[in-house]
């Protein structure tokens, strides 16, 4: 185990780490903001890259072959989010349907091919694994950018409807608030969010492949629980809320990373990803029920 692998190892890991948290962003705004169990993220993180792949296998630019990969995604976002208010189709259900539905349209979107490699020789890419640097810089803009529009849309009379549509549905609903158009508009730009991502993720990896979003979801929730964990009570601003999901996707990879550098079986990351993020869902609880400091006669806990 030569410690100079490891940080030789690191950029790259960072790279990764930032282009998830990106898809990890997305995750957020189903997970936390909406509060639905959506799975559909594991179909539209490889329809993204598809997509975006495909389009620019065929000339197109970067720029609107990742804007077809959005829009690919809130495609897919709008489907689930049909099943679910119009169908009455439990969220997560809904989900598993379109992801499932999502495969042989991936397929059929790839030319009936399980993997398409685009060289980043012949085309002009945004993001490159040759070039980490670049990556880094590039996908922190764009993660930036993306905090701030989002930190924009939320605070809009439509976000903040969207946002207590997530907090209360049945007071949503007494003030008017037409819920079911927002969980289906928050459905689409969360998957659009994801799709965006698995484009600029096929690109970084020179390929788009049918399995890329298996335990995508995985990976988006680890994301969301490590930053919640390690940095929620700093602040309660929402951009910094964002911008904590990116930093515990970092966080995740850098785990990974040092994973492989200790030389263990790579078909255990599966395993071992579960269970980083059952340890830290079970941090919250765990210190609140064995490490919380006992409540003295007559008093009151704190909040």
């Amino acid at each position: 185990m030569d410690i100079v692998i490891l940080f030789n190892a690191l950029p790259g890991a960072l790279a990764q780490g930032l282009i998830w948290g990106v898809m990890a962003i997305g995750v957020y705004v189903t997970y936390k903001i909406l509060d639905l169990a959506d799975l559909t993220v594991d179909g539209t993180m490889c329809t993204g890259g598809a997509v975006c792949v495909m389009l620019m296998l065929n000339g197109h630019s970067i720029g609107f072959s990742l804007f077809c990969a959005f829009l690919a995604g809130m495609l897919a976002g709008l489907v689930t989010g049909i099943f679910h208010t119009a169908l009455g189709i439990p969220a997560i259900l809904a989900g598993i349907l379109s992801q499932l539905g999502l495969y042989s349209i991936n397929l059929r979107i790839m030319g009936n091919r399980a993997n398409q490699t685009i060289s980043v020789n012949k085309y002009k890419l945004l993001i490159a694994n040759r070039d980490n640097t670049n990556a880094i810089l590039v996908v922190g803009i764009i993660i930036l950018v993306l905090i701030a529009v989002l930190y924009w849309f939320f605070g809009t009379e439509l976000g903040c409807s969207i946002r207590a549509t997530g907090s209360n549905q049945n007071m949503s609903r007494a003030q008017g608030i037409n819920t079911d158009f927002t969980k289906i508009l928050g459905l689409m730009l969360s998957n659009g969010i994801v799709a965006f991502a698995s484009g600029l993720n096929a690109q970084y990896s020179g390929f788009a492949d049918v399995n890329a979003g298996r335990g995508a979801i995985v990976i988006g929730l680890a994301a969301v629980i490590i930053g919640e964990v390690l940095l929620g009570k700093i602040s309660r601003n929402f951009a910094f809320h964002l911008l904590s999901v990116v930093v515990g996707a970092v966080i995740y990879y850098f785990v990974i990373q040092v994973v492989l550098w200790l030389g263990l079986n790579t078909n255990d990351l599966k395993l071992f990803s579960a269970l980083v993020v059952a340890a830290f869902l079970a941090i919250p609880y765990v210190k609140g029920k064995y490490f919380a400091k006992p409540v003295k006669k007559g008093g009151v806990p704190r909040a």
